[in-house]
C-alpha cells in the first residue's frame, strides 16, 4: 500500500514520462558507453529539446541501417514484407510501446520494409517527452 505522496510521485513520473526518458538516455549509454557521460547526456538532452521544437532526428539506440537489419531478420526469404504480427512483435522488441497498430498493408497481412521503417522512425521520436525542456534546465549544474 503506498502513501499518497507516492502515488502523486508516481503519477508524476507518469505524466511527465520520466521512466522512459530516463531508460532511454541510460541505454544510449550502455550502447555508446561515451568517453564523458555527463557531456554525452546533456548533447542528448539538448538534442531531444531542438526536435521538440521542429521535426528532426532525435538521438535513439537505433537507426536506420538497424531497422533494415531487423527487417531482414524477420523476412529471411526476401519476400519484401513481413506479417502483421511480426510488425508490432518487432516495435515491442524495440522498445516502442506507442504504434500505429494498423500501418500500410495490416489489411493484407503484408508490411513492407519501407512502411516498417516509417512507422518505427515515426514512434521512435521522442519530441513528445515534457521533461525534455525541465532536464535540459539543470544541465549547468553538472558540469
Amino acid at each position: 500500500m503506498s502513501s499518497p505522496r507516492e502515488h502523486e510521485a508516481a503519477e508524476y513520473l507518469e505524466k511527465h514520462k520520466i521512466i522512459e526518458l530516463m531508460d532511454n538516455l541510460t541505454s544510449m549509454l550502455f550502447f555508446y558507453r561515451p568517453d564523458r557521460p555527463r557531456e554525452f547526456l546533456i548533447d542528448q538532452l539538448e538534442k531531444l529539446s531542438l526536435s521538440k521544437a521542429c521535426v528532426e532526428n532525435t538521438p535513439c539506440l537505433f537507426n536506420e541501417s538497424n531497422l533494415d537489419a531487423l527487417f531482414g531478420v524477420l523476412d529471411p526469404s526476401d519476400q519484401g514484407f513481413i506479417t502483421h504480427g511480426q510488425y508490432k512483435e518487432a516495435l515491442k522488441t524495440l522498445g516502442i510501446k506507442n504504434f500505429n497498430e494498423f500501418p500500410d498493408g495490416a489489411s493484407d497481412d503484408r508490411i513492407s520494409q519501407e512502411t516498417f521503417i516509417r512507422e518505427a522512425r515515426a514512434c521512435q521520436k521522442c519530441s513528445n517527452i515534457p521533461a525534455i525542456v525541465e532536464l535540459k534546465n539543470i544541465k549547468n549544474n553538472y558540469l
